[in-house]
């Protein structure tokens, strides 16, 4: 999902996945990260401002209508109990359901006689079992190992064969998505998709 300064053509890889190929097979956002959208995640995150919900859903069924299509389950990166207790809510959580909802919107009619089945929202997918001090201002490979081992597929839950659509608000190093990532290949799903309302765009 890293963008190109012009078009390469079809399934062309950055020279960043090829030298280290990440956990997840695709990843797409709606927009990038910069001083202007920074101000729109951080007043969901952390203000409590959900009006922008309903765009932030049609964003993100148009960035990743190919990966809503073929995902047989879309989940939320989860939150700590403690996080989510504080907070009152998860925002990954809520822009994965304005997504769904955005996307049942545009699917045609056409689509869902051909037998199309959306998607199926699993909320509690993932537990985040590990409350981990926050990302920012973490290296990489700190950020790296400050996940490690934060998360598990929840009891009671079957990945095995299945396409999986993880979402979340922001792509920053990609840590916390590929720790993810892993949990649900080593359960047996047959791919792991990401679909973020920004992205971190580095050189």
């Amino acid at each position: 999902g890293q963008p190109f300064p012009y078009d390469p053509g079809p399934k062309v890889l950055c020279p960043s996945c090829i030298a280290e190929p990440p956990p997840f097979d695709r990843a797409r956002a709606a927009f990038a990260y910069d001083d202007h959208s920074r101000r729109l995640v951080l007043a969901l995150k952390h203000a409590d401002r959900q009006h922008g919900l309903g765009a932030f859903g049609q964003w993100l069924a148009r960035a990743g209508s190919e990966l809503l299509a073929e995902a047989d389950i879309v989940a939320p990166i989860p939150l700590h109990w403690t996080r989510l207790f504080a907070r009152r809510f998860n925002q990954s959580a809520m822009l994965a359901q304005a997504a769904l909802a955005a996307n049942a919107k545009a699917t045609s009619v056409a689509e869902a006689k051909a037998g199309h089945a959306p998607p199926r929202f699993e909320p509690l997918l993932l537990t985040r079992h590990k409350r981990t001090p926050p990302q920012g201002r973490r290296s990489r490979r700190g950020r790296a190992a400050n996940v490690q081992g934060a998360f598990r597929l929840s009891a009671g839950m079957d990945v095995k064969g299945r396409r999986i659509l993880l979402i979340d608000d922001v792509l920053t190093t990609g840590a916390t998505i590929a720790e993810c990532a892993r949990v649900l290949r080593r359960a047996g799903a047959a791919r792991v998709d990401v679909l973020t309302l920004a992205r971190v765009i580095r050189d």
